[in-house]
């Protein structure tokens, strides 16, 4: 970093304004966050030592934590706001500097509950004791169950069920092993074609990593609010996967 700051300050169209940094994905705990601070608050010290410099802003990147599953641990955005602001205050103290301005990137923790993803039930297969729920989507709308096993919870819903609760799983359109939205999940023992499966905590990267996998195109998305939806994007197709192809 120190290397980087040195090249940034030997060039005269470029004005350094503050640190950043992204600790990962899925972080649930506020400590990770306050070592951060204790770090960069000594780097903004070296600087002001070494160079003069003082920093008016600290970016500490996102990777909040979110549940996808019910009892999932998530981060406390509360305790963070508070625990952070405190451990920069009581840093830029110690370091003599004054307290930037603090920039935080959420993403995730925003977008991420405020989704729900919606199939149609195609088949439901019985085998071996096991039941197979398949449904209108898959790897195409969300590839991270198949990418990095990636947990959800899909729900029953458009119909109340009497059925006992009974383990599936939820797999794709799209003929590939991997393709499994959801391993070993509690659904009603009745669930059969034509019911309606929503995936909750769909908001990110469902829409940003969706794909044309196998022809198959992508879904609208809905906005939903007091009872009424508008759509945001239209469902993608034939025609919009046809217009790129220009012939022999």
């Amino acid at each position: 970093a120190q290397h980087a700051i040195a090249r940034i300050l030997d060039q005269p169209r470029l004005e350094l304004t503050g640190l950043h940094c992204h600790l990962g994905s899925q972080i649930t705990t506020v400590k990770p966050y306050l070592a951060a601070v204790r770090r960069l608050v000594g780097l903004m010290a070296r600087l002001h030592e070494q160079h003069g410099l003082v920093l008016p802003e600290l970016d500490l990147g996102g990777g909040h934590g979110i549940a996808y599953r019910p009892g999932e641990p998530a981060l406390d955005l509360t305790a963070l706001a508070r625990k952070v602001r405190a451990e920069l205050v009581e840093a830029c103290a110690a370091a003599s500097l004054p307290v930037p301005r603090l920039i935080i990137e959420p993403g995730r923790a925003v977008v991420g509950p405020a989704g729900v993803a919606v199939y149609h039930v195609l088949s439901v297969k019985h085998t071996g004791g096991h039941t197979f729920v398949a449904v209108d989507g898959g790897m195409s709308d969300n590839p991270r169950p198949a990418l990095y096993g990636v947990p959800y919870a899909p729900r029953l819903i458009g119909r109340h069920s009497v059925a006992a609760p009974a383990p599936a799983t939820v797999v794709g359109r799209h003929c590939e092993a991997g393709d499994v939205l959801a391993a070993d999940v509690e659904l009603p023992a009745d669930v059969r074609p034509g019911d309606l499966l929503a995936v909750p905590v769909a908001g990110a990267y469902h829409l940003s990593m969706a794909s044309g996998y196998n022809m198959v195109g992508r879904p609208p998305v809905a906005a939903v609010h007091a009872g009424h939806a508008r759509l945001l994007v239209r469902r993608e197709s034939l025609d919009d996967i046809r217009s790129r192809d220009i012939g022999l």
